[in-house]
C-alpha cells in the first residue's frame, strides 16, 4: 500500500514538470502567433517577451558600464604606478607596456626630496582640515535654517545658494583676490591703523569663506543638508521644544546627531575638494603650500633639482607619476577607512525629498 502511494505521489510530482515544459511559450512563440492573440493575451505575452529579453540585456550593460567605469577609474591609476617604477628611459621605450624592465623606487625618494613632502603634507591637512570643519558647520546651520524655519526672502537667498553652485569659481575669483589683498571691514581698519590687511599667502583665505558657508563647493553642501534636514521627522523638534529646547539647542542636541553619516559625507567631500584644488589656490598662494600646487609645478621642481634647469614634464614623466601617487595616497587611505560611513551618509542624504 505504501509503495503504491509513493509511487502516485511521485507520478504526481512529475506531472507540474511536464506541462510546464509542454505549455511554457518561447519568445519566438510570441512572435509567430502574435496576431493570432486575443488583445488580453497580447497584453500578456507583450509584457512576458520584454521581461526576457530585459533579463538578457541588463546583465550585458551591467557588464559594459563596469568595465567602462573600470576603464576610465583603474587605467590611470594603472598607468600611474608602472610609470612610477620605471626608470624615465623606459618612458620611450616601446618594448615595456606594463611591467617595468627595472623597478626603481628612487623616484618616490627623489619627489620627497624635491618638495619637501612631509612639510607639504602637514600644512595641506592644517588648511584642509580646518577649512572643512569650519565649511561642514556653517553649511549644516545655514541648511538647517533653510529647512526647518520660515522668514522672509527665504527663497531669495535660497536663490543665492543655487548660484554658487551654477555659477562657476573663475568669475568671482579676481574680486576674491582683490578683497584679501586689501582686506578691511567697512572702512574700519584702515580708518583706524591708516592701512589694510593682506591676507594673500596666509591660510584665512580658505578659512574666512569657509566660516561664511562660501567655501569650495559651499553651495552644494548647504544644499545637501537642507534635503536631509528637511527629510528628519518633525517630532523631533517638537519634543526638544516641550523640553525647554530653544532653537540651537535643539539643532545641537537632536539633529547633529542624527545627521552625524551626513556631516561625515560632506567632511570627506570637502577635504577631497580642498585636498585637490589647485586654481583657487594658485590665486591665493605663490609659495606652493600644498601637495596640489607642488604637483602643478613638479616637472620644473624636479628639472632644477636634477640639472639646474627648467625642463619639460614629458622628460620627467616618471617622478611626476610618482608625485601624483604620493598626493592621492592620504585621500585612498582615508577613504578606505570611511567608506562604510560615507556610503551610509550618501544613501541618507535625502536628495529625492
Amino acid at each position: 500500500m505504501s509503495e503504491k502511494i509513493i509511487t502516485n505521489t511521485s507520478a504526481a510530482d512529475s506531472e507540474p514538470s511536464k506541462d510546464k515544459k509542454h505549455y511554457r511559450v518561447t519568445n519566438w512563440s510570441i512572435i509567430k502567433n502574435y496576431v493570432h492573440y486575443t488583445p488580453e493575451e497580447r497584453k500578456h505575452y507583450t509584457y512576458i517577451f520584454w521581461r526576457r529579453v530585459g533579463g538578457w540585456i541588463w546583465p550585458i550593460f551591467r557588464g559594459v558600464l563596469i568595465f567602462g567605469l573600470a576603464f576610465v577609474i583603474l587605467y590611470p591609476i594603472m598607468y600611474m604606478i608602472s610609470a612610477s617604477l620605471r626608470p624615465q628611459a623606459e618612458m620611450q621605450d616601446p618594448s615595456v607596456m606594463w611591467i617595468p624592465k627595472n623597478v626603481r623606487l628612487q623616484n618616490f625618494k627623489d619627489v620627497w626630496e624635491a618638495i619637501n613632502y612631509p612639510d607639504v603634507l602637514w600644512n595641506t591637512i592644517q588648511l584642509n582640515i580646518v577649512a572643512s570643519v569650519l565649511q561642514v558647520a556653517s553649511c549644516a546651520i545655514t541648511g538647517y535654517g533653510f529647512a526647518r524655519f520660515q522668514f522672509k526672502g527665504k527663497k531669495l537667498l535660497f536663490a543665492l545658494v543655487l548660484l554658487q553652485i551654477i555659477v562657476p569659481p573663475q568669475i568671482i575669483i579676481l574680486p576674491q583676490f582683490n578683497l584679501f589683498r586689501n582686506f578691511d571691514i567697512f572702512g574700519l581698519l584702515n580708518a583706524v591703523t591708516g592701512s589694510t590687511v593682506s591676507f594673500i599667502n596666509t591660510n584665512f583665505t580658505m578659512y574666512i569663506p569657509a566660516i561664511f558657508g562660501n567655501g569650495i563647493r559651499g553651495g552644494l553642501f548647504i544644499y545637501l543638508f537642507r534635503q536631509f534636514f528637511r527629510g528628519l521627522p518633525k517630532e523631533l523638534e517638537d519634543a526638544a521644544y516641550l523640553d525647554g529646547c530653544g532653537p540651537f539647542k535643539t539643532f545641537i542636541s537632536v539633529m547633529v546627531p542624527n545627521a552625524a553619516s551626513s556631516f561625515l559625507t560632506v567632511f570627506i567631500f570637502s577635504i577631497v575638494w580642498y585636498w585637490n584644488d589647485y586654481f583657487i589656490s594658485s590665486m591665493f598662494f605663490t609659495n606652493s603650500q600644498t601637495i596640489s600646487l607642488n604637483i602643478l609645478g613638479l616637472a620644473n621642481t624636479m628639472s632644477l633639482k636634477l640639472t639646474g634647469l627648467t625642463g619639460n614634464a614629458v622628460d620627467y614623466m616618471v617622478w611626476v607619476e610618482a608625485g601624483c601617487l604620493m598626493a592621492i595616497a592620504p585621500i585612498l587611505i582615508m577613504y578606505i577607512f570611511l567608506q562604510k560611513y560615507f556610503t551610509e551618509g550618501i544613501e541618507r542624504a535625502g536628495l529625492a525629498n
